[in-house]
This record gives C-alpha cells, sequence and structure tokens, in this order.
C-alpha cells in the first residue's frame, strides 16, 4: 500500500514542488475569512462583506482560463513573479482601504478586490499541470491523492489561522499576512519548479492552435464534474454553519468541518496507496453516497439532532472526497493536450467557481424554507449528476512527458 508514495518520494524534486504548491495555495481559503471579518468591521454589513469576497472570487475565476493559458506559453518564473506583484498590491490596498476611507466608500473595495483576484498567482494551475512532467504511474496517481488530500488540510488550516490572527491582532493583519503567504508561496513555487528543470513551457502541438478547449466535448464533461462536485461540498458546508448556528453552537460548526477534513484526508492517503487505475465514475458514488445519509441525521428529519451522529456521518462519508477530487483533477490532467494543462485547470477553477456560486444561493434558500436535511439532499443530487458526467467521460490517455 506504501509503494506509491515510496516512488513519489523517490522521484527528484517531486516532494519540494508539492510542498511548495500548498504553501502557495494556503491563502485561498483564508482570505476570504479575512476579508468578511475586515469588511463587516468597517462598515457593519455582512452583505457588503459577501460583495467584496464575491468580486475576489469573481475575479479569480474569471481570470482562470487566461492565467492557465499564460502558464502554458511562458516561462513560470516571470509569470508568478508578475502576478505576486499584482496580488501584493492589491492585498495591501485592500487592507488599507478601512483606514483611510469611510464606510460609506466600500464599492470602492469591491472594483480593489476585483482586480486582486485578476492577479492571483496561478499556483494551482501550474502545480497540476506540472505533475505529470515528473511522475508517470502508480506514482502520478499517489502524487494527485496526496496533493487532494493535502488540500483538504490546507481547508482547515488556512481559515482557522485567518480566524486566529483577527483574534489575536485584527483583520487587516490576518489579510495581510494572507498576502505575504500567497507571494512566499508562489516564489517558492517557481524556485521548485526552476530547480526541476520544468520552469520553461512544453513544445506547443502544432495541431491544437489557438482552438478553445472548451471544444473537446470530453474534457468539458470533466469540468462539469467538478462543478457539481464543488457545488455539493459548498452545501454541505453552508448546512454544517446553519445547523451550528441554529443550535446556538457556532464553534461546533469548526469541529464537524475538521471532522470531515480528517475523513477526508484519511480516505486519500489510503486511496492512493492502492494499486490499479482510480475508478472515477466509482469515486464519484462513493461521494454521493457519503453526502446521503446526512439527510437522514439532519433537522426536520431528525429533531433534535445529534451532534455525535452528525459527526459520524461527516467522518466516514467525508472519505470519500479526497479520492474523488484525486481522479477528477488526474483525468482532466488525462484530458488535456500536455502544452495546455494548466489552461485546462484554468478553465476547471471557473468551472468550479460557478458551481458554487449557483449552490450556495440554492442551498440557502432551501435551508429557510425546508432546513438542513433539504440542502443536504440537494448536495447528494448534485454530487449524483456528477457520478453521472463521470460515467460519460470516458478517459482519453495522454503520452507522458519526461
Amino acid at each position: 500500500m506504501l509503494r506509491p508514495y515510496r516512488e513519489l518520494a523517490a522521484i527528484p524534486h517531486l516532494p519540494w514542488l508539492l510542498l511548495w504548491s500548498m504553501i502557495g495555495r494556503i491563502h485561498l481559503p483564508g482570505t476570504p475569512l479575512a476579508v468578511s471579518f475586515l469588511i463587516a468591521g468597517w462598515t457593519g454589513s455582512y452583505a457588503a462583506a459577501g460583495v467584496v469576497g464575491g468580486a475576489l472570487t469573481l475575479g479569480m475565476g474569471v481570470a482562470g482560463p487566461l492565467r492557465g493559458r499564460a502558464a502554458d506559453r511562458s516561462p513560470a518564473g516571470r509569470l508568478l513573479l508578475v502576478t505576486s506583484a499584482g496580488y501584493a498590491a492589491g492585498i495591501a490596498v485592500l487592507g488599507l482601504l478601512p483606514a483611510v476611507l469611510p464606510g460609506a466608500a466600500w464599492p470602492s473595495a469591491v472594483a480593489v478586490a476585483f482586480l486582486t483576484g485578476l492577479s492571483t498567482p496561478p499556483v494551482t494551475a501550474m502545480s497540476r499541470a506540472s505533475f505529470p512532467r515528473l511522475a508517470t504511474g502508480p506514482a502520478q496517481s499517489a502524487v494527485f491523492t496526496v496533493e487532494a488530500s493535502m488540500q483538504e488540510v490546507m481547508y482547515v488550516v488556512g481559515p482557522a489561522l485567518a480566524a486566529t490572527v483577527v483574534a489575536v491582532w485584527n483583520a487587516q493583519v490576518a489579510l495581510w499576512l494572507c498576502g505575504a503567504l500567497a507571494v512566499l508561496g508562489a516564489l517558492g513555487f517557481g524556485g521548485a519548479l526552476r530547480r526541476a528543470g520544468i520552469d520553461q513551457p512544453v513544445a506547443r502541438t502544432a495541431e491544437v492552435g489557438g482552438r478553445t478547449l472548451l471544444r473537446d466535448g470530453t474534457l468539458v464533461l470533466a469540468l462539469l464534474t467538478a462543478l457539481f462536485m464543488v457545488a455539493s461540498l459548498v452545501s454541505i458546508d453552508m448546512v454544517i454553519i446553519a445547523w451550528a448556528r441554529d443550535l446556538g453552537r457556532p464553534a461546533m460548526a469548526g469541529v464537524l468541518t475538521a471532522v470531515w477534513g480528517i475523513g477526508s484526508v484519511v480516505g486519500g492517503l489510503i486511496a492512493g496507496g492502492l494499486a490499479g487505475q482510480a475508478r472515477f465514475t466509482r469515486r464519484m458514488l462513493l461521494m454521493a453516497l457519503g453526502v446521503a445519509p446526512l439527510v437522514l441525521v439532519l433537522p426536520p428529519v431528525m429533531d433534535p439532532s445529534s451532534a455525535w451522529l452528525i459527526g459520524l456521518v461527516l467522518g466516514v462519508g467525508g472519505m470519500a472526497i479526497a479520492p474523488a477530487i484525486a481522479a477528477n483533477n488526474q483525468r482532466i490532467s488525462g484530458l488535456a493536450p500536455d502544452d495546455r494543462k494548466a489552461e485546462a485547470f484554468g478553465w476547471m477553477g471557473t468551472f468550479t467557481t460557478a458551481g458554487s456560486a449557483l449552490a450556495l444561493p440554492v442551498a440557502g434558500s432551501l435551508l429557510d424554507h425546508f432546513g438542513p436535511a433539504a440542502a443536504a439532499g440537494a448536495s447528494a443530487v448534485a454530487a449524483l449528476l456528477g457520478a453521472a458526467l463521470a460515467s460519460r467521460t470516458r478517459e482519453r490517455r495522454a503520452v507522458p512527458v519526461g
């Protein structure tokens, strides 16, 4: 079971590349929380905080394919340096606005947040595009699974770190810390790519030309699978927060989210050690089956509900999340041309942003009118739709590079 991980660790430069890619992304889940605290404290309005945070996310989603395309055509170091400089400037200005302008001027933060999102260093897309250049066979499957598992840890640690800094210092310091981590991680990741000898783009394939990747129906199915996967996951996040808030125990949301994340990490590490090719559709079905039991343990189906029972369902069901994410990432990598993998993962970022934007209003409406069980049911439906799309996503093996 440990053989793929031993093979992964033995590949020169790959462990450091993976580590720096995580450092370069840990700011992503922490920054929205810091922005929310900062803008809410400035304006006294959570609605304004949501608009500013949404503008930041929108900028990331809109620019994802463009940054990915640039990553496929430009030296990594130069692109990461330019985007890091733009992102650092945007975060610095966003943190200063509450100190120099009245709360009524908060729309200016929307524009700054959007431009900052456009400048986000494309570490996620570049890292996923670089893994197949170093790892093949079982090691490639293992690296995508480890990456998915570490991402789950990151989504627990990032918000916790930001919240701690807000509590000890203030939201401005938390935001600037997130920006500093983004720059440090991006530059460190660029250095890791250079040491691995893969900081130059892959030679372009003449047949591909300038056609959009969205003309590839098989790849679009994989991207839509990612959309529904994220829609399912963010809905459960919202369900957990709403349930804990209605119970009058908001701290319980953090505990349950951590249990869910730990389950995902454990499942990912187990799946990564298994021999054989990952079965994409089966992993998506297992994720849907892991979400569905929440319907039975949440109000109004079970009222009063038990935190212990909800935690058990999340811990067990969460074991399917990282394996499903890893299988989807590996499938997108295999479907994308070698010289356009970063662009493909940029499109994935756009699709997952759309999945979150579509799912949250639906989940919120179901929570308001029918309760947490209904929103959990919608999450299960989204996961099942993702599994149905995964079953139609035929694998097309790309020629390995390196």
